[in-house]
């Protein structure tokens, strides 16, 4: 499904955020939580971005996700100005452009691994017979191909993931978007996860990795500090 990056190429940058800056208000109050962030991501890199609580990290992950609009600034995305569109267009660009892999998995607890990596190709209208052969692919490419028809709760916490990750996967999309990925495995589960990401990104996906603990954001090829709403320098 995925090819291998070209070594030599040269190397597009994927996202850019040039003066970003979010203020969130109240009646009473405002909060500045990004402040003038200035970040460029290349198509095929694998970035961590690592700050404690409270330090903007996921109120950058939902502008890098298109979940939500700068104050002010620019986000491009794959050369296209994403700052101020609607609702309905960013809806359509996250689904074409960004998979998302969360602490919690956000597994459907009722429906089996196979048709919790279909789900997004529901949404984009992919025949039946098109969805079971792609998510059939994408579960053996993560190691689950003996579990096609198991329920998250008959799966470890590592085994959940690797669906989580083979439903973000399915749409074939630019970016995978990975928050606190690692948040709810043991170490050694967490490390097979960091080590799928690692293969992922060899095969050319750009892979940003949001996390606390500085231990995992070491694994990328480049690591982003983000504290009281600055990038780090």
């Amino acid at each position: 499904m995925f090819k291998e990056a070209r070594e030599g190429a040269s190397v597009a940058t994927l996202v850019k955020l040039h003066k970003v800056n979010k203020i969130f208000k109240t009646d009473t109050l405002s909060f500045h939580a990004l402040i003038d962030i200035n970040l460029e991501i290349k198509k095929g890199e694998f970035i961590g971005i690592v700050g404690p609580s409270g330090s903007g990290k996921s109120t950058l992950m939902n502008i890098l996700g298109l979940l939500d609009n700068p104050t002010s600034g620019t986000y491009t995305l794959d050369g296209q100005d994403v700052s101020r569109l609607g609702e309905e267009t960013l809806a359509s660009l996250r689904n074409k452009k960004i998979g998302f892999i969360f602490q919690n998995f956000n597994l459907l607890g009722r429906t089996s691994a196979l048709e919790n990596v279909q789900l997004p190709l529901i949404y984009s209208g992919v025949s039946k017979e098109e969805r079971d052969l792609r998510a059939v692919e994408i579960l053996q490419s993560v190691g689950l191909g003996d579990k096609l028809q198991s329920r998250p709760n008959q799966l470890s916490g590592g085994q959940q993931q690797r669906v989580a990750v083979a439903r973000a996967l399915i749409t074939n999309p630019e970016i995978l978007l990975a928050d606190e990925p690692t948040g709810n495995l043991d170490s050694k589960t967490g490390a097979d996860i960091i080590n799928l990401f690692k293969t992922l990104n060899k095969k050319g996906k750009t892979i940003i990795l949001i996390t606390h603990e500085a231990s995992i954001a070491k694994n990328a090829n480049r690591v982003i500090t983000i504290k009281d709403g600055k990038v780090g320098r």
